[in-house]
């Protein structure tokens, strides 16, 4: 209770620092969960490469959605050490829509059972069931968790998707990332649906089942990955093929470089949270230069000085800390709720930033105040005494 008895001597100036504390807190609390949640989808992009190939045509760059011939999947089954390639189509499922920085919401075409059970990836089911070989010539859908959300759809429901009804048959587990936008249709629907995207040029001279945008490639147990990659890029003409080692080498590193700028931003107004701290209790010091000198007088040790002033700048940090999280997890909070009907949660506010954004704060409440509360313990109780 002193210690609250101390810091509500000068009531503004501590709410100042607080302030301060405050700001730079809900900075790191917000930055960091777009990092997390930037991070998180990355991950899932590690995990889906994982062990596999997956090969576009160059003109689509990383998105990977350029047309490819799906006759290429047998001259890529054809080369040495591939277990199974998989042709797959991916659009959007509103062409219209813009997303902007947020998740699109996707079709993706599948064939379920064409990998041979090679595929390690796969997104849990919470409701009804996956799609099966059986649905191929099916109009069936497996809905992402935000897609069914913001669709209003249920198991046993129907969802229209461009001009085409398809019943729902499973919905996913929510992963807070790319999954939860996407409806999952059999690979013949998917097809008929990108054709239409196609310019009339193109469609005019194609079939819609001639089509994919991307072909997924299962090596062989003991296959170097990279040197395959090499081969199929090699033998198919402007074939782009992605490794997992290289998402995580395009990809991973400019997430990285980007979480760092959103991190550092908060830093910088933790630092300056942290001089305030500083500025603070020197001038606290400085009002009771004389009390510290009557307690030096009657034999306080120097170290309870220091801990007693430590002690309220780290307290000072504590509150801050605190109350930058409330306003943190708000924000971040409200945030995702506003944009989750369209697919726009940007945020992920883990425990792990909870934890380090509160004892972040208290540390530097805690260094800030061991300059001035060891000026403090020098102090001569005589001269302390006399001070004015």
């Amino acid at each position: 209770m002193s210690l609250l008895r101390n810091l509500a001597r000068r009531r503004l100036r501590t709410a100042l620092t607080v302030t301060g504390i405050t700001i730079g807190i809900w900075a790191l609390v917000v930055f960091g969960s777009m990092a997390n949640k930037i991070s998180a989808i990355v991950a899932i992009g590690s995990d889906y490469y994982a062990g596999k190939i997956v090969v576009t045509d160059k003109s689509g760059g990383l998105d990977g959605d350029s047309p490819m011939a799906i006759a290429l999947v047998d001259d890529i089954a054809a080369i040495g050490g591939v277990a199974a390639a998989v042709p797959g189509v991916s659009t959007l499922l509103d062409p219209a829509s813009n997303s902007g920085i947020s998740m699109p919401d996707m079709v993706v075409g599948a064939l379920p059972g064409a990998d041979h059970g090679k595929n390690m990836y796969d997104a849990r089911v919470a409701q009804g069931r996956a799609l099966t070989a059986e649905d191929a010539d099916s109009l069936v859908a497996v809905l992402g968790s935000d897609l069914a959300r913001k669709l209003g759809k249920g198991v046993g429901d129907t969802v229209e998707i461009r001009g085409m009804a398809f019943e729902v048959v499973g919905i996913l587990e929510p992963t807070l990332t790319a999954p939860d936008t996407t409806a999952i249709v059999p690979l013949a629907a998917a097809q008929a649906i990108y054709l239409g995207d196609l310019p009339p040029v193109v469609r005019e001279n194609v079939r819609a089942d001639q089509l994919a945008t991307d072909i997924t490639v299962y090596p062989d147990a003991g296959t170097d990955v990279e040197a395959l990659a090499a081969r199929i890029e090699a033998a198919i003409p402007n074939a782009s093929a992605m490794t997992g080692a290289e998402f995580d080498g395009v990809v991973g590193s400019s997430v990285a470089i980007f979480n760092a700028i959103i991190v550092g931003v908060a830093l910088i107004s933790l630092i300056v949270g942290g001089l305030s701290v500083i500025n603070t209790m020197a001038m606290s010091v400085a009002e009771r230069t004389r009390e510290i000198g009557i307690k030096r007088a009657i034999g306080g040790s120097r170290a309870r000085v220091i801990r007693e002033l430590v002690s309220e700048a780290g307290l000072i940090g504590l509150l801050g800390g605190l109350l930058g999280l409330g306003l943190g997890a708000v924000v971040v909070y409200l945030a995702n709720e506003a944009g989750r009907g369209s697919g726009m949660a940007l945020f992920l506010l883990t425990p792990q930033t909870a934890i380090f954004a509160v004892l972040f704060s208290t540390i530097l409440g805690v260094v800030a105040g061991i300059i001035p509360a060891w000026s403090a313990a020098r102090l001569d109780p005589v001269a302390a005494l006399r001070y004015e």
